[in-house]
């Protein structure tokens, strides 16, 4: 680790004097790319993150956003909190750790807001299927969360997997995580009063994860999985799960002003942003922190990444209470200092009895908040040329549905228990999982991914359709999209079209959540994904929830019985498919509806229908694969599309409905959005396809066998 000679300069100028080998390595990890967002930052300014709903906003370690009353068991207001975390280059490391660490780390975010974890959903991005590399990895990142997860007792219900050869030598691990909380119980990462006490709670400290912060925001390197490897932190999942009971009746007891996770930075980062959040310093003895490793130095303390702990500002007459709880929980408590006015402030005990050593003494929101801002280059990408490929559709359907972005993902989520709290209505496999909100009677729909091939041929419009993907998912639920997080991945910013299609995808995703009235209300920056494989596509993740009145949903199944209908306006472009990247070639990307919000809003509506019978949306692979997912042993369909553009085109916005009532769907959907009647569905569980005239029948078996290529090949 070494501080920037530029950024030394400033650090220089502002104490006086030459920093510590201390603050330097302070300087150097909180003013990092991964911390700072020096980058991304000033691109941030275009999300809308306010909205009657938003509790608390961007800048704490999660959002808060209010979530209607539908005739609950509880008399207080109810409160999702919600967050998303990557954890990239640890997890091509080290893929188990790495992507368990992640886990583990959204958590406690979420536990820093005084909320309890309901639900997970995790974004996956790895390089071509067919490499053995890639395999492993995908192995034991899914192995890593699982196994956290499941330990912990917090289910993970939805999320995503992307095949991309961009990911190859840099696989993305994107987690998001909902909690639970009242207004009685809320909390944030806001220092309160000088003189309260900061009090380290959780695992004992060690030199795990060391300088993981600037790690993060590098390129990794040709022998990153050797030599990177300290940088990754370990994670104790059943420590984890002491923490997050040891925290309700931390938060129960009314013992907790504020709290910060120990995150990226360790100590230094959670301690000095808390105080500096509430315009606070504080002074701070290292020895005093417990360790698990002997020797340690005051850098390492303040440095590493340990997980499974908490920092929490708590008044002096509390402490004791405090230290009480974590030794029912046998978690390891230390007094570590106290908020304090002026500088941030960490000692260390010398080589004479009685003698401290001041190692940092620096201003806090300097250290939290100073790092310059970047001013970099941009150039816009091009747009594709028109080539589409002329298309087989027999063999084109065999490609597409099978390939392993349109293939089942039933491999990964059946390794993850997605029951454990009893709240999942809706299981992972549909469009968007369901937690029941008991305590307000509602429902509350997630759907968390991006589909890197859109935002690699067209990055700001390839983000709208992922913002338009995502609410269209929860709207096929009959869900209302109520707020989102993002997590903005990119190469080296440095770059000049790198960092243009990461602005790219930035101004894409804040525009469309904004014609949705859909505030981003926290979020992550992830950039320095280039490895010797070259960057990765511009990857803008997002989490996105919606409400409804109770916990019933029409599934991603045929019924058997009704009219099958497609609702939205397609396109004739091919850019961005699942086919182009089967069959070749290039194409512009498709457009968007202009009424988007008025789409969504009409697919919750008929969703909701006492007619509906099932409901599925259109996304990667397009209609065939839809038909292909909605399919089943004993329910089938008989289709007729106008030509192989039709069943392949991936425009977002759009859905197949069953429906007993064709007529009120029709007039739903009048002058909102053309409804185009399919054909019916069947009770012999095959798919009968009528392309311009080319016709294609498959049955269950056979569509079973062609998307199982994941499980074939992993089991």
């Amino acid at each position: 680790m070494s501080l920037s000679d530029p950024d030394r300069e400033l650090v220089t100028a502002e104490l006086g004097r030459d920093p510590t080998p201390t603050e330097a390595a302070l300087f150097e990890n909180l003013w990092s790319e991964h911390c700072a967002y020096r980058s991304s930052r000033p691109l941030l300014s275009a999300f809308d993150s306010e909205s009657d709903q938003v509790v608390v906003g961007p800048g704490d370690d999660a959002a808060v956003v209010s979530v209607p009353d539908n005739g609950g068991t509880e008399d207080s207001e109810t409160y999702v909190t919600m967050g998303i975390e990557s954890h990239n280059h640890p997890s091509y490391v080290d893929p188990y750790d790495g992507a368990a660490t992640g886990v583990g780390g959204i958590v406690r975010d979420t536990l820093s807001m005084g909320a309890y974890p309901i639900a997970l959903a995790d974004s996956l991005y790895f390089g071509g299927f067919d490499r053995e590399h890639t395999r492993y990895l995908l192995d034991g990142v899914v192995e890593g969360i699982a196994d956290y997860g499941n330990a912990i007792g917090v289910p993970t219900v939805g999320g995503s997997v992307e095949f991309h050869d961009g990911y190859e030598g840099n696989p993305l691990v994107n987690v998001a995580c909902v909690g639970l909380v009242d207004g009685e119980r809320l909390v944030t990462a806001e220092a309160q009063a000088a003189g309260n006490k900061l009090v380290l709670v959780g695992n004992a400290t060690g030199r795990d994860g060391l300088g993981g912060a600037s790690f993060a925001s590098e390129d990794l390197a040709e022998d990153a999985e050797t030599e990177d490897r300290p940088a990754v932190q370990v994670g104790d999942p059943y420590s984890e799960k002491l923490l997050i009971e040891a925290n309700e009746d931390l938060i129960d007891a009314g013992l907790v002003q504020s709290a910060r996770d120990l995150g990226a930075a360790g100590l230094g980062g959670a301690s000095s942003e808390l105080v500096a959040k509430g315009g606070f310093g504080a002074r701070i003895e290292l020895d005093r922190v417990h360790q698990r490793e002997p020797n340690m130095n005051p850098l390492e303390i303040v440095l590493a990444e340990s997980q499974e702990r908490m920092v929490y500002e708590v008044r002096l007459e509390d402490v004791d209470d405090v230290a009480a709880v974590a030794e029912r929980y046998d978690l390891g408590c230390s007094v570590i200092g106290e908020v304090a006015e002026g500088n941030y402030v960490c000692t260390f005990e010398g080589s004479e009895p009685g003698e401290r050593e001041t190692v940092v003494d620096v201003p806090a929101e300097f250290l939290a908040d100073g790092a310059p801002m970047n001013d970099l280059v941009t150039v816009e990408p091009p747009e594709p040329e028109r080539n589409p490929p002329d298309v087989d559709v027999e063999a084109a359907f065999e490609a597409v549905v099978g390939s392993p972005n349109a293939a089942s993902k039933r491999w990964v989520y059946r390794q993850y228990d997605h029951e454990v709290g009893t709240r999942t209505a809706l299981r992972p496999g549909d469009d968007a999982a369901i937690v029941a909100l008991r305590e307000a009677g509602t429902g509350l729909a997630i759907s968390s991914g991006a589909v890197p091939a859109w935002t690699d041929c067209a990055p700001y419009d390839g983000a709208r359709a992922v913002a338009l993907e995502n609410a269209t998912n929860l709207a096929a639920k009959g869900a209302t999209p109520l707020a989102a997080v993002d997590c903005l991945n990119g190469g080296n910013p440095e770059t000049p079209d790198v960092y243009g299609g990461f602005s790219a995808v930035v101004d894409g995703l804040a525009d469309m959540c904004r014609e949705l009235s859909v505030p981003v209300v926290g979020g992550n920056v992830s950039l320095y994904n280039d490895s010797v494989a070259g960057p990765i596509p511009p990857t803008p993740t997002l989490a996105m929830i919606g409400t409804k009145a109770g916990y019933d949903a029409p599934t991603a199944e045929l019924d058997g019985d009704g009219a099958l209908l497609l609702v939205g306006a397609g396109s004739d472009a091919l850019g961005g498919s699942e086919l182009l990247s089967q069959a070749g070639g290039t194409d512009r990307f498709p457009t968007l509806p202009e009424n988007a919000p008025e789409v969504v809003a009409t697919l919750a509506d008929v969703a909701d229908a006492d007619a509906t019978l099932s409901v599925h949306d259109v996304s990667t692979g397009g209609l065939a694969v839809a038909l292909a997912e909605l399919l089943t042993a004993d329910a089938g369909a008989d289709v007729a599309v106008d030509d192989a553009v039709s069943l392949f085109e991936e425009t977002p916005g759009r859905a197949v409905v069953e429906t007993t009532d064709p007529e009120s769907v029709a007039e739903a959907f009048d002058d909102v959005a053309p409804v185009t009647r399919l054909g019916t569905a069947t009770d012999d569980g095959s798919l009968s396809l009528d392309v311009g005239g080319e016709e294609l029948t498959v049955d269950a078996d056979r569509v079973a066998a062609i998307r199982g290529v994941l499980d074939e090949a992993l089991d």
